[in-house]
């Protein structure tokens, strides 16, 4: 609870907050184990929407033969349109869970997922897949927009590193795993059964999610204190001192409606920052969606079960990228604290963190091209993939728990705004992938990624330096 809001509490009698800083309904005080419940709870729901979105990647030149097209770009589109819906469906999910917490957007998003998903199983030509592709997209990104709303409503900044490494395994392991399994299923069933395992596994975690998923997000856990207690007493005039009382419903949910897009385009960190990230994760599903080509028949000869093998080095270089630098960040802030300061968003940019990640990324990408232009042995190219990934996720987890302490109160509107902005180029990137190849070789079509990574890399240091100063500067009514 903010300090205007504890100091309303204590001398107006109808203000209704927290019992204190000890009150055992706040989230914040919640026994370790019901937080971490929690949290791997929703893990599981984003590792299994990411899931959808390369899952069936191998299965690609099965699904065009069936449905009888040639077309490149198309081929492409059907796996990244998946991410097209990632972008749009935060705009809803965030605001949605700002109004009416997180706990019901959670769960109607996992139902609408196992329908949609139900749906492309079922698709009878490339419109309609691409179609209920986009819907489940829509549906799956909730968990990944909303999830760090609900570590943020759970976790002390100390805390809030370690947990969100925990939470972002989903959203960068679901692309990356998903066409190892995706590979045999296809080679040895067919693609339809990519997307029925899904929906059994969508219905499971949804009915585990209806008993399971505890309501995180502080104004709604007070707001419902306060009709209880108008109807205990009788008391109509209580009200909930975590909500502003001068806005209506309705100017709230238009308000939070527009955040996203408002913190996207209006504040300078998140739009520099939302960039790097896009352009990352950008080349990231342009790599996912051309190593059926790139490992396959084009270059390495792979069967389609085989293809799958060849996203496994990117679930390594993600996960040993998460614990490390999930870890580094809360050390930064504990160091602050030894000293008796307080901890700044600022810290989450540490110098060398930025620098181990910005050279990664890009040093990898050069790696990747070339090994893969001279037709090196696999091995090379997939250690490469590795390190790409290990960086991604330095810049990822770096960025990502940085604009969230910046804007803790709305930590799900920024991330709905990163998520945005990173899945529209997520989404269209990769559609110029095979023919950027075609044109420019592996070589130098991955160098002039490298380059693009290189030019964007020193933008976390800016803010290092200069990010206090800029949230001053900026500073709009949210």
């Amino acid at each position: 609870m903010s300090m205007a809001a504890e100091s309303i509490v204590q001398t107006d009698p109808n203000a209704i907050g927290w019992d204190g800083p000890d009150d055992p309904a706040n989230p914040m005080n919640w026994p370790d184990n019901k937080k971490w419940a929690t949290v791997i709870l929703i893990s599981l729901m984003t590792i299994l929407t990411p899931l959808g979105s390369s899952m069936f990647a191998p299965g690609v030149p099965d699904i065009m033969a069936e449905f009888k097209s040639r077309d490149e770009t198309l081929a492409t589109f059907v796996v990244s349109v998946y991410v097209l819906g990632f972008a749009f469906g935060p705009l809803l999910a965030a605001p949605m869970s700002e109004i009416y917490g997180r706990a019901i957007c959670y769960n109607v998003a996992n139902v609408a997922f196992v329908i949609f998903t139900v749906g492309t199983a079922l698709s009878q030509n490339m419109g309609m897949m691409i179609a209920f592709r986009f819907l489940m997209g829509f549906a799956g990104s909730t968990p990944i927009t909303n999830g760090s709303g609900s570590i943020a409503d759970m976790f002390p900044i100390e805390k809030r590193g370690r947990a969100m490494s925990v939470w972002a395994m989903g959203p960068m392991l679901g692309p990356c795993i998903g066409p190892v399994a995706g590979g045999y299923l296809v080679q040895y069933l067919n693609w339809r059964w990519v997307f029925w395992i899904m929906a059994m596994a969508g219905g499971a975690i949804s009915l585990a999610g209806l008993f399971l998923v505890n309501e995180t997000y502080h104004p709604k856990l007070v707001g419902n204190k306060v009709r209880k207690l108008r109807k205990e007493t009788g008391n109509p005039d209580l009200y909930n001192a975590l909500e502003d009382q001068t806005t209506t419903e309705k100017m709230r949910l238009k308000l939070a409606i527009i955040r996203p897009l408002k913190i996207l385009f209006m504040l300078p960190s998140v739009s520099l920052m939302s960039l790097y990230v896009a352009v990352i994760y950008g080349i990231l599903y342009l790599m996912i969606s051309t190593f059926t080509f790139v490992f396959g028949a084009n270059q390495y000869g792979f069967s389609t079960g085989t293809v799958g093998l060849s996203y496994i080095p990117t679930g390594i270089g993600c996960i040993i990228g998460m614990v490390l630098f999930g870890a580094l960040t809360d050390m930064e802030v504990k160091k602050r604290q030894k000293k008796g300061e307080t901890p700044v968003p600022e810290d989450r940019l540490a110098i060398y963190m930025i620098v181990l990640a910005g050279v990664t990324t890009t040093v990898s990408l050069f790696w990747y091209g070339w090994s893969v232009q001279q037709k090196v042995h696999w091995i090379c190219p997939m250690i490469a993939v590795a390190v790409f990934c290990f960086g991604l996720m330095g810049v990822m987890m770096t960025v990502q728990i940085y604009l969230i302490d910046c804007y803790i109160q709305y930590a799900a509107s920024v991330i709905a705004a990163l998520t945005v902005f990173r899945s529209i180029v997520g989404a269209f990137l990769p559609m110029a992938g095979l023919s950027m190849y075609n044109k420019l070789g592996y070589g130098w079509g991955n160098s002039l990624l490298g380059f693009l990574c290189l030019i964007l890399a020193p933008a976390p240091l800016f803010f290092w330096k200069y990010g206090a100063r800029i949230r001053a500067r900026f500073q709009i009514k949210l």
